[in-house]
């Protein structure tokens, strides 16, 4: 009688109608051609799929609930011709869990259950699948909400945060520190007075912000994340750990210790949304981070559980790929892996409403999957951001002409880079923090900083074989070209600094002058043909305590501290200065390869006996460059301890950043010449 009962509730979609084949490699697996859904849920019955062609069984494991180690259920699947074993059951599961046992023929590792490559919703710890109404995630005028007003790439001004280090700090006000929640509240202060949270990103007038690894990952235990967060020593949370995220368990999940409740597989999603919600409602785009290019670990990875030897790549020796420096590659150029990238971002896009991509490691992946990418976020919106860091920690297991690298850019047209070229030649090499560049008075860096400032496009006046990494331009139009001088897995500017600025006796350079290199690095960056890119914190001069890759440090050094001094609060007005100056001058963001080679022309240094002087550079943008109001801007960096004299074209320059400060209305006028204060910028218009 049982057994008539089982059989009434399962229902099988379709019949294996002819014996499943044995392939000879993983290339010869059949490929999914309907969306990757593995768990479809409505009231009358849950549909089941999973994609493993070689499997010789895959069940279907139903739990009551997370904490059940037996399964209420083990129901089997059945393969199709597609490489897909399906199965419906004809109830209602809601509000139950989930996992899929894979039996595999030759499998490297231990099975274990698996809640599949594509699920939606998790546990805590993401071990098993929640089956769950998604419709019943959405907050209150979900429907409603829309993506700001934003015209094109060039417009862009990208802030680099992560939710604990923003918020986690007392000093910032917030009533869930380190939580999605954090950057809803608004009215949030810091101890004098100061935006903190999303009112801080308003202030400071950042178009999008581009946020650190939000899906589910597997270096915290979510079960210690649910106490009060408090600033530590050691750890993060109470109970449990730190860290930012770069190692991918479920890529279609947020992650639960960013919630208030990571044991209810809805309060992640619904908090994810409400911040994403609450940013676009303030006038941000948000920008997600996201880590294909491997997984946490290999064994016991969704993917290699699912269908070993497939998803990740292999050397001509059969060892795991390792380019990603974390001990395996995925296999981008393979059709299903290529089509999961696919429909999760189309999937984070149309759930949760991001608003574009950064791709860790984007080397790591084919171009050819990158175009995929592109087009396919174009036919949802062409405005969404797509960039990436064009090179991998290790050489990959693919042929570098095809991969999707720097030095392909412009075989990816829409998809933009970081410019390293530009960042050290602004503080440094990122291989060794006790070098300096141009901003520190280090000689023979002007070129890789012109080559940044047109946005790492051809230009007839930037002298390639002086760059620093690159011997052609990359970039075929600026907007691919992503400009900055740090980020978080690098010393904080305000660190690097204090290690490669130094007086004639070797001492740390005084604070006041750290401050002015501050300034002079991000005018470059602020006033750079590409897009600009800040990483949280530098605006108010934050330091990591010379931490240079803080991952996993505490939030005693990763924490922003908004107990700020007059000198920081100055800097902030700084950068707030800089951002509205571009935004309201189109001449900083032509957008066009072509524009930029007619209307920016690099300028002459010297001193005041008339020679030359390095640690300059100066040009103008003419005409009324890209419909300015302005027909002539002059900018002019000064990284050396001398005055600089730049030639001026006739008629009276009326200065609008002078001596470290922002004045868009401008009181100071020079003509003939434009004197430029030691390690510091000048900006003039006529």
């Amino acid at each position: 009688m049982k057994k008539v009962l089982f059989m009434a509730m399962v229902c099988v979609l379709a019949s294996c109608s002819s014996q499943k084949p044995n392939y000879s490699n993983v290339d010869e697996y059949p490929v999914r051609k309907d969306k990757l859904e593995e768990m479809v849920y409505s009231p009358e019955k849950t549909a089941f799929a999973l994609w493993s062609p070689a499997a010789e069984a895959v069940y279907v494991n139903i739990y009551a609930d997370q904490e059940t180690t037996e399964a209420t259920e083990r129901l089997p699947m059945q393969w199709q011709k597609d490489g897909t074993w399906r199965l419906t059951v004809e109830k209602d599961l809601k509000d139950m869990y989930y996992t899929f046992s894979v039996t595999q023929p030759g499998s490297a590792f231990p099975l274990h259950e698996t809640p599949g490559i594509f699920c939606k919703a998790v546990s805590i710890n993401g071990l098993r699948a929640a089956i769950i109404d998604l419709d019943e995630t959405d907050p209150e005028g979900w429907e409603a909400d829309k993506r700001p007003d934003f015209r094109a790439p060039q417009d862009a001004v990208i802030y680099e945060m992560h939710h604990r280090d923003m918020t986690i700090h007392p000093s910032a006000g917030v009533a869930h520190p380190g939580k999605f929640l954090a950057m809803t509240e608004e009215g949030t202060t810091s101890p004098q007075g100061l935006p903190t949270g999303i009112d801080h990103l308003k202030e400071l007038g950042v178009t999008h912000v581009q946020i650190l690894p939000s899906y589910d990952f597997g270096s915290i235990d979510e079960a210690g994340a649910t106490g009060e967060a408090k600033v530590l020593e050691s750890g993060a949370a109470a109970g449990g750990s730190y860290n930012w995220g770069y190692d991918p368990v479920n890529y279609n999940v947020p992650e639960g210790s960013y919630s208030t409740d990571p044991r209810d597989p809805k309060s992640r999603i619904i908090e994810m949304k409400k911040m994403i919600q609450a940013l676009h409602k303030a006038g941000i785009r948000v920008i997600m981070d996201v880590v294909y290019n491997h997984t946490y670990d290999l064994g016991n990875s969704q993917f290699e559980q699912t269908c070993p030897g497939y998803f990740y790549r292999l050397d001509e020796e059969g060892n795991w790929g390792n380019a990603s420096g974390c001990g395996n590659e995925t296999a981008s150029q393979r059709p299903m892996m290529r089509k999961f990238i696919l429909e999760s971002v189309r999937y984070w896009v149309e759930e949760y409403h991001v608003d574009g991509f950064r791709f860790d490691l984007m080397g790591i992946h084919d171009y050819e999957t990158m175009n995929a990418v592109r087009k396919e976020l174009d036919k949802i919106d062409k405005s969404l951001l797509l960039y990436g860091e064009g090179w991998a920690a290790g050489a990959p297991n693919y042929p570098a002409e095809l991969m999707a690298m720097k030095a392909n850019i412009s075989k990816m047209p829409g998809i933009g880079a970081f410019c390293d070229d530009m960042r050290d030649g602004l503080r440094g090499p990122w291989s060794d923090d006790r070098e300096g560049a141009m901003i520190a008075g280090w000689p023979d860096y002007e070129e890789s900083v012109k080559f940044g400032i047109v946005g790492a496009i051809y230009h007839p006046q930037v002298a390639m074989d002086k760059v620093n990494y690159d011997d052609e331009p990359w970039a075929t139009e600026p907007t691919q070209c992503i400009s900055y001088v740090s980020c978080h897995d690098d010393m904080m500017l305000s660190d690097r600094l204090k290690v490669t600025v130094r007086d004639e006796d070797g001492k740390p350079g005084e604070k006041a002058e750290l401050i002015r290199l501050d300034k002079l690095a991000q005018t470059a960056v602020l006033t750079s043909q590409g897009i600009p890119f800040l990483w949280c914190g530098e605006e108010v001069m934050r330091d990591k305590k010379g931490v240079h890759n803080s991952f996993c440090s505490p939030d005693s050094i990763n924490a922003i501290d908004w107990n700020l001094k007059a000198e920081n609060i100055d800097l902030f007005n700084y950068y707030k200065g800089m951002i509205a100056l571009r935004k309201q001058h189109p001449a900083f963001r032509m957008g066009d390869a072509d524009a930029v080679r007619e209307h920016l022309h690099f300028l002459e240094a010297t001193d005041a006996n008339g020679s030359q002087l390095g640690n300059v550079v100066a040009w103008e943008l003419t005409d009324f460059a890209g419909g300015d109001e302005w027909e002539t801007i002059i900018v002019v960096l000064n990284a050396s301890k001398q005055m600089a004299e730049v030639a001026l074209p006739e008629g009276m320059f009326t200065a609008v950043v002078y001596d470290g400060q922002v004045n868009l209305s401008g009181t100071l006028t020079m003509s003939e010449k434009a004197h430029v204060l030691p390690q510091s910028a000048l900006i003039l218009h006529n």
